[in-house]
């Protein structure tokens, strides 16, 4: 599949932001004061709606992206939207709370969280749903979507806290190591499976996908092309063994080595959390080499009728 870059950032800053959301709504420790609660808000909004507005860049009305809305009874990009509109909404009253009364309703925390990871697994389910890739219809694309947005969540939420105490400061940057090896082993164990999934392991072939397998095999002679179309660039896209392997060591050394060994060293020395922040900003670079194999590696049963 073609790795559209408003996709890329899109899946990565709306899950890092739906997960920072979450931990927010279930009751983080942050920074006191109308300016860190404005602040703090801002954030993890402005990440989910960095995201969805990149979204729209992908779609060839973006203008039209409205109508999407209607669907949400037969489709998950819509109903994704649904979720996150009405998410977005309920955290601003959350958020109104925490300004002007200085408490956050843990009632309406919680809801918000809940709705936040339930977005995220919409957003998940429009790639998960395809049957014709694969490499993405497994329930571990949703597990991993989440994983890595409460991972982000937590990380980011980490970094924000105000603990002084370095006993509890060791004890959140170790639950932020093991919140990004459950993220990343859901990944990897993401990535054996789709090493082993193709398109004929789940019954594609050019004779299915050209429908003639019942007058005998199928081969292709000439291409159905003689130019590009709009199948061949945004379902087919080819990339190399070695260049994969190179972007998955990228993606693992600065998604998850650099912020783990950042966050194990500030567990063992308490060290100041907001060296966190370092984490969060290596586990999002991570994340975007991450995202782009999620998309380049697939492959889509339409690429059979082009001999790919």
């Amino acid at each position: 599949m073609h790795p559209a870059i408003s996709v890329i950032f899109f899946t990565v800053t709306s899950g890092a932001g739906f997960g920072l959301i979450a931990m927010i709504g279930v009751g983080a420790p942050m920074s006191q004061g109308p300016l860190a609660a404005f602040l703090i808000s801002l954030l993890a909004g402005g990440l989910a709606v960095a995201g969805l507005i990149s979204s729209t860049f992908h779609l060839g009305h973006p203008e039209r992206a409205w109508r999407a809305f209607s669907q949400w009874r037969s489709s998950w990009l819509s109903r994704e939207g649904v979720l996150a509109v009405a998410t977005l909404f309920l955290f601003g009253v959350y958020v109104l709370f925490w300004l002007f009364a200085g408490n956050r309703p843990l009632w309406l925390g919680v809801l918000i969280a809940f709705l936040a990871i339930v977005t995220v697994v919409a957003t998940a389910m429009i790639y998960t749903q395809l049957r014709t890739v694969p490499h993405w219809n497994s329930i571990l694309t949703p597990l991993v979507y989440v994983g890595f947005a409460i991972a982000c969540g937590y990380v980011a939420a980490a970094a924000l806290n105000p603990e002084t105490n370095s006993s509890d400061r060791a004890t959140i940057a170790g639950m932020a190591c093991l919140v990004l090896i459950v993220a990343w082993a859901l990944k990897m164990s993401w990535w054996h499976r789709a090493g082993r999934t193709s398109l004929a392991a789940v019954g594609s072939t050019p004779e299915t996908a050209t429908g003639l397998g019942a007058i005998g095999r199928v081969r292709l002679l000439e291409s159905p092309h003689s130019g590009e179309n709009y199948l061949t660039r945004e379902m087919v896209h080819v990339i190399g063994r070695k260049h994969a392997a190179k972007l998955r060591a990228i993606a693992l050394t600065t998604g998850f080595a650099a912020p783990l060994l950042i966050s194990l060293a500030v567990a063992i020395s308490g060290g100041p959390l907001a060296w966190l922040g370092v984490a969060f900003v290596c586990l999002i670079a991570g994340l975007f080499v991450e995202r782009w194999l999620f998309f380049a590696e697939a492959r889509h049963a339409v690429s059979l009728y082009y001999g790919r």
